[in-house]
């Protein structure tokens, strides 16, 4: 750059880090000390660059306006049931978060929690809430400023008072009440005093809290001999009788399950026998009303399966496990409720599927597991949960929704087969948009076939080049489907066109399908995008100067690489929370957990893996880079702002590209974090990020 660069000024030093005998260049790492003098001066120029920028950015109010009217439908949640009385989330359009309601036996509707009358500046956000088994008590967690880092606190169903907690340190908690309600287990860190400095974060345990006593007397009943990075679930089954726990090493995609038979052994010191101990693959399981344990795992079925098994005689082992739901070699298994009503003929099971990332149901019969039927679905589009009543019943429960329609709450009756509407969001919509969503497949360049919804407007055949957004993940097993986006009906109804690819590393054909993508296989995930991205230009969809991508988290990695190694594919960026210096991304965050995605720096062989595709070590002086966003979030606790810093400077610096046309700016916010965030936060960044794209690839709204 030259001495007329907008930039703030950002010094490089000599800073170099020997690691397995291979030199590597950091010089930008001051910009990792969020505190310092030196980078908050850094930051405010870029804030005040970041500002000045976006008054030319002539779409930002009609985007503003736009969302606002597209989120006026609100949100409604499923219902939780315990008996008679139903636990759900509702949001109506002038509200900032979602907020919990009861609806009592005589149905009377009222607040539960809501986040607003805890906190009025709106940074306050329910985290997870779990009824006790009777309905009489809620355990909700609620965090600060997005530091996600919960407490507990339990209230009264019936008169709404706090008759417990705050306890701390429970971030990602699960609560499993015992019968009656005295009593939970629930997941804590250690003390801050009694770990290193560097893993406050990690060392999580499982402990028994009695309601109403101080938590400093709780005892831990499970993980004291376990890696710091241990994430643990915990349940108690309906009655009572069997605490489930398991553990898993951060975000591996493994884990080891133990049960413990409460009516033979202490509370507080429960006797755990294995269920699977040092296996390679995922097991989530439970104990049914009629006391037999049914087991979704991966295990000998990458694309998932239902096990059922005895627990007569203790906790069986796999071969005694009987497959009720075998793989289906097209569709991933995901959720399933049982129905054992007595209003029904027999018990049966409804499944919850997705094929190629669209959603499917099925009924089968559940001593057999033959399948009875298919529940039809309002569309194309993605069920989220499987709900049935604690006790038992003839109905269960989902959400749905699609790229143009709400999510709403549907409700299956089993004695009729029928599938109808339960509860829609609170608010209405006005001119939804018309647009036309296609599924494609293209190929990678090994010849994997990918697929990609591709969301344009109803008249928007590749008959023109258009503004187009290419968005992908692809990591740890998530899966992109369907699903109502103000952000996507927005630029597709300005005339623009929306692109979702389900790359490798994802979960949308499987666990083969996230292990391809993981480790030594990442460099086929940044493949599998650039792929879309070409697909889409040689199919007309546009051209490089009008494609823009998009991404964030693990999906800033994505598109960090994408603009590293082919720069010239893109005409602009947005990279949000990401992680980019792969190199020391297990220094920070929640880094730590991420090994067995990504690989170790401590290992020769996993540095060489991270270094090749490090976007911030691939910055080379004097490219033409895009114009690139990124967006980050200073109460982010999972991936450390440093990350952007430290990737923008080098960029600003190296970048070959006029400032004024292919700008690198830094939007920073305050008090939010990588998650939750109130509504209106949310409309300001979608509008920011789509004001930017539209001004970088010449979108007019029409």
């Amino acid at each position: 750059m030259t001495n007329s660069t907008p930039y703030p000024e950002a010094e490089r030093d000599e800073r170099t880090d020997t690691l397995h005998g291979q030199v590597v260049a950091d010089p930008y790492r001051w910009l990792e000390d969020a505190e310092s003098k030196h980078t908050e001066r850094w930051l405010e120029g870029q804030e005040d660059l970041f500002r000045e920028r976006r008054k030319d950015w002539d779409q930002h109010d009609g985007f503003k306006q736009r969302l606002g009217q597209l989120l006026a439908s609100g949100a409604i949640g499923a219902p939780v049931w315990r008996g008679e009385r139903q636990f759900f989330l509702r949001r109506t359009a002038d509200q900032e978060h979602s907020v919990l309601h009861t609806i009592d036996l005589d149905g009377t509707e009222r607040v539960l929690v809501d986040p607003i009358e805890l906190d009025l500046s709106g940074t306050t956000t329910l985290d997870a809430w779990q009824p006790s088994k009777e309905g009489d008590l809620l355990a909700y967690q609620v965090s600060r400023g997005g530091t996600e880092e919960s407490e507990i606190v339990v209230l009264d169903v019936a008169t709404g008072r706090q008759v417990d907690g705050p306890i701390d340190r429970t971030r990602s908690s699960p609560i499993a009440w015992l019968p009656d309600g005295k009593a939970f287990y629930y997941v804590r860190r250690l003390h801050p005093d009694d770990v290193p400095k560097d893993e406050r974060q990690y060392h999580r345990r499982i402990w028994l809290h009695q309601v109403g006593t101080n938590p400093h007397d709780d005892v831990i009943v499970f993980g004291a001999d376990l890696d710091k990075t241990t994430f643990y679930g915990v349940t108690v089954s309906r009655d009572g009788r069997w605490l489930m726990v398991s553990a898993a090493l951060g975000t591996a995609p493994r884990n080891d399950v133990w049960l413990a038979d409460l009516t033979s052994s202490a509370l507080d010191a429960p006797t755990f026998a294995p269920l699977q101990v040092g296996v390679d693959a995922r097991v989530g399981a439970r104990v049914g009303r009629d006391g037999k344990l049914y087991a979704w795992t991966d295990r000998d079925a990458p694309r998932g399966q239902l096990k059922v098994a005895d627990l007569d005689n203790g906790v069986p082992p796999y071969e005694q496990w009987r497959t009720l739901v075998a793989q289906d070699d097209d569709a991933v298994l995901e959720d399933y409720a049982i129905l054992d009503g007595p209003e029904l003929p027999a018990p049966l099971l409804v499944t919850s599927w997705t094929e190629h990332a669209v959603s499917k149901l099925t009924v089968h019969d559940l001593a057999t597991g033959e399948q009875r039927g298919d529940v039809e679905l309002p569309g194309v589009g993605s069920v989220g949960g499987v709900g049935e009543r604690p006790e038992g019943g003839h109905e269960c429960w989902f959400g749905y929704t699609d790229y143009g329609t709400p999510s709403s709450i549907w409700r299956f009756d089993a004695r009729t087969g029928e599938c109808t509407i339960w509860a829609t969001p609170p608010g209405t919509v006005d001119n939804l948009p018309d647009i036309a969503t296609r599924q494609i497949t293209y190929p990678s360049p090994d010849g994997t076939e990918i697929r990609m919804f591709v969301i344009s407007p109803a008249d928007g055949d590749p008959d023109k080049p258009r503004p187009t957004i290419l968005y992908g993940y692809g990591g740890f097993g998530i899966s992109l489907t369907p699903a109502f986006s103000a952000g996507i009906l927005s630029w597709v109804e300005a005339g623009g066109v929306y692109a979702i690819a389900n790359l490798r590393g994802g979960g949308e054909e499987g666990e083969e399908w996230h292990r391809a993508g993981m480790r030594d296989q990442k460099q086929r995930v940044f493949d599998d995008f650039l792929a879309a991205g070409d697909w889409l230009t040689q199919h007309g969809w546009t051209t490089p100067d009008l494609l823009a991508i998009s991404g964030g988290s693990n999906g800033g990695l994505l598109v960090g690489a994408a603009l590293t190694q082919r720069p010239q594919a893109f005409r602009a960026v947005v990279c949000s929370a990401p992680l980019l210096d792969m190199v020391r991304y297990e220094r920070s965050g929640l880094g730590q957990l991420w090994t067995d995605e990504y690989g170790t720096v401590s290992n020769e062989e996993e540095f060489g893996w991270l270094l090749a595709y490090s976007p911030y070590h691939r910055v080379t002086d004097g490219l033409p880079y895009p114009a690139v966003l990124f967006t980050v979030f200073d109460g982010d606790t999972r991936v450390d702002t440093l990350h952007a810093r430290k990737m923008a400077a080098a960029l600003q610096h190296s970048s070959a590209s006029h400032p004024a046309t292919h700008p690198i700016l830094l939007r920073n916010e305050r008090e939010v974090g990588h998650s939750n965030r109130a509504l209106s936060r949310t409309v300001e960044l979608s509008t920011d990020t789509l004001a930017f794209l539209a001004w970088a690839t010449g979108l007019r709204k029409k």
